[in-house]
């Protein structure tokens, strides 16, 4: 953007210097460059400060790692690619036949074990068992139940179904794969059903500047020659480069090398925006400015550059 005001500044130059016919000597042309420093750099600092502005902004969506509960063999997939489901809806099948064995046996053991229980229960009536022998078959009775529901929980857990709304992209599970319950190696991504966060990095210079509630507009790289408005609806209280966590290597200064930038989410209220939401994917890519009440008159010229970097995007479409 620096560099749309110095050659905004070129150009009208050149205009003055052409309907003016002003010679070019050694007192034009150091006079023009020095104007253009004075005025430029007093323009860049101010708006920067005031008005800051982010070339790294981004629509952030929410995803879930789908990671089974029990391990096996992959045998319907009836899921397809970005496919909105409701929550509970079937994502993928495992094989239910070894936990349906362990089911079954321990349906029988349970039965089993019942009717030593109940065995045991008529001899203590008759005075021909001890009381601990029931106390024992109960105790057996109530284990088994437990292993059982287990067992029950395991084999409903082969059909692996959607956490919420939303949908699965990228869909590469295909029957006969192995599925397992590490969190390491999901089976599917799965996208919720939230709205999309734009979030502006914003240089930890004009930090003071970074308000709830102040006036923002969104450039996305994907709508060329349209800028939309809203307002700052959150400034994050941490950085990821200041992140510890419990480890067994001591911080170094290698680790703030760089210094990170604050990442603020900024709330699109433009009407207009209803009729591209549809369009823009998450993760879009898109440039962001904030504009405080300080300075305010210089907004403009903040504004004016946004737009202008937003019709450049009809010429460099790519990054």
């Amino acid at each position: 953007m620096d560099l749309l005001l110095i050659l905004t500044y070129t150009a009208l130059c050149i205009v003055i210097f052409k309907v003016f016919k002003i010679p070019l000597n050694k007192w034009s042309v150091p006079t023009a460059v020095l104007g253009g420093i004075i005025l430029i750099g007093g323009l860049v600092f101010t708006m920067n400060y005031n008005h800051p502005f982010s070339e790294r902004s981004r629509f952030y969506f929410v995803t879930t790692p789908i990671v089974p509960n029990v391990s096996g063999k992959v045998i319907d997939v009836p899921v397809e690619a970005n496919q909105q489901l409701e929550a509970g809806d079937i994502l993928f099948k495992i094989d239910p036949t070894p936990f349906q064995n362990s089911v079954d046996a321990l349906n029988a053991q349970l039965m089993s074990a019942e009717l030593d229980l109940k065995r045991a229960k008529e001899l203590v009536k008759r005075n021909a068992g001890r009381k601990r022998d029931v106390d024992l078959a109960s105790a057996a009775v109530d284990n088994l139940k437990a292993q059982l529901a287990n067992a029950q929980y395991n084999l409903d857990e082969t059909i692996v179904r959607a956490p919420s709304k939303g949908y699965v992209t990228q869909v590469s599970l295909r029957p006969g794969t192995r599925a397992v319950s590490l969190p390491l190696r999901p089976s599917m991504v799965f996208v919720q059903n939230e709205r999309y966060y734009m979030t502006g990095w914003y240089r930890q210079n004009s930090t003071l500047r970074l308000t709830v509630g102040s006036e923002a507009e969104v450039a996305f790289d994907s709508i060329p020659g349209t800028v939309f408005t809203g307002k700052v609806a959150k400034v994050m209280l941490v950085l990821a480069e200041g992140q510890i966590q419990a480890s067994g290597n001591l911080i170094s200064a290698n680790q703030s090398k760089y210094p990170g930038r604050v990442p603020v989410i900024i709330d699109i209220t433009d009407e207009r925006f209803g009729e591209y939401a549809s369009q823009i994917p998450g993760g879009a890519f898109a440039q962001t400015a904030i504009y405080t009440e300080h300075f305010h008159h210089v907004a403009i010229m903040r504004k004016i550059l946004l737009r202008m970097a937003s019709w450049m995007n009809y010429l460099f479409p790519f990054h």
